[in-house]
């Protein structure tokens, strides 16, 4: 479905020194850099899948986004798309496509959100039947209700949010792409965007691609991660595998009553107190069904957690090993 090729694309960015002088001076001789925002940028992305593309800030996400909406045109390399160029097919291919950008609107400012939706129908000519089949859907899953009579300038951030990403959809693209969907959103808003964009993909079989610096939106969506730095592709791998990859330490928490259990001398206790007990090991030495059973031939369990690290450790160690 997406196809990426040797994808390039360079910028020209003007930079002076401060100070008025410079000022003028830069008006008569101007002092470019260039930029290479993407370099050799190649990966498949099949139909229904649910990728994260993530990397630090200037990394080449939004780019790459961008050339794939069609917005930008790369300096080389091919991009594939539903059978279509993107920047040479503009309009034929926006009918596949939505895109939430989370720091742009493409809701109308001072109109109720619903006169924006009714615009954006007429834009894409989305038929009058299906236009209301989505919109009455859409509505009920994100909960608009009475939002929708709303103008934009009077929304919530949350609220702003979710009106977003219902227009995104008005006209049934088959591909989502996400850029910091949930930005600035409270926990709330962020778990009811996160669950409808599951369940969209499960039912539409839509294809989503999620770029954001929120990893919880990373651990909760995607299987799959694509890591990007300074404009290069260094990583297409499974998220539990690189989880594993960057430790192999699980934590198990336990409830417990009666005698503290004992443990094994290989293993690292983080918290003890009375009827708790939370400590590390390394799952290539250890399995985590073997641990539980030692732990419980001494002790009676009366509630028992088992982790791995984090998303946000998993990431900050790939950036580490990349020195990104």
């Amino acid at each position: 479905m997406i196809n990426l090729k040797g994808i390039n694309k360079t910028f020209r960015v003007s930079k002076r020194e401060r100070g008025f002088s410079q000022a003028v001076k830069a008006l008569f001789l101007r002092q470019t850099e260039t930029i290479h925002a993407l370099s050799d940028v190649s990966f498949t992305i099949n139909e229904g899948e649910m990728v994260g593309y993530i990397g630090p800030n200037g990394a080449g996400k939004s780019t790459t986004i961008k050339i794939m909406c069609g917005i930008l045109t790369p300096d080389s390399g091919e991009c594939n798309i539903n059978g279509r160029t993107p920047w040479k097919e503009r309009k034929q291919h926006v009918k596949d496509i939505g895109v939430v950008f989370g720091q742009r609107s493409q809701l109308w400012w001072d109109v109720p959100v619903i006169d924006s939706f009714d615009l954006i129908r007429d834009i894409y000519k989305v038929d009058s039947n299906e236009y209301q089949k989505n919109l009455d859907s859409l509505t009920e899953l994100l909960d608009l209700g009475e939002i929708l009579k709303t103008p934009t300038r009077n929304l919530s951030l949350g609220q702003r949010m979710r009106c977003e990403i219902a227009a995104s959809l008005l006209h049934s693209p088959k591909i989502l792409f996400l850029d910091e969907p949930t930005i600035g959103l409270d926990a709330i808003s962020k778990i009811a965007v996160r669950q409808f964009i599951k369940q969209l993909n499960e039912e539409k079989k839509t294809t989503v691609i999620l770029t954001t610096h929120d990893m919880q939106d990373i651990e909760a969506l995607t299987e799959r991660i694509i890591l990007i730095g300074k404009g290069k592709i260094l990583l297409d791998s499974n998220m539990q595998e690189l989880k594993s990859r960057i430790s192999t330490q699980k934590t198990i928490t336990i409830d417990y009553t009666g005698t503290a259990p004992q443990i094994n001398p290989d293993w690292t206790v983080i918290d003890s107190r009375n009827g708790l007990l939370s400590f590390t090991f390394d799952s290539d030495d250890y399995s985590a069904s073997d641990v539980i059973t030692y732990i419980s031939q001494n002790t009676t369990i009366q509630d028992i957690s088992v982790s791995g690290i984090s998303a946000e450790e998993m990431v900050a160690g790939l950036y580490t090993e990349y020195k990104i």
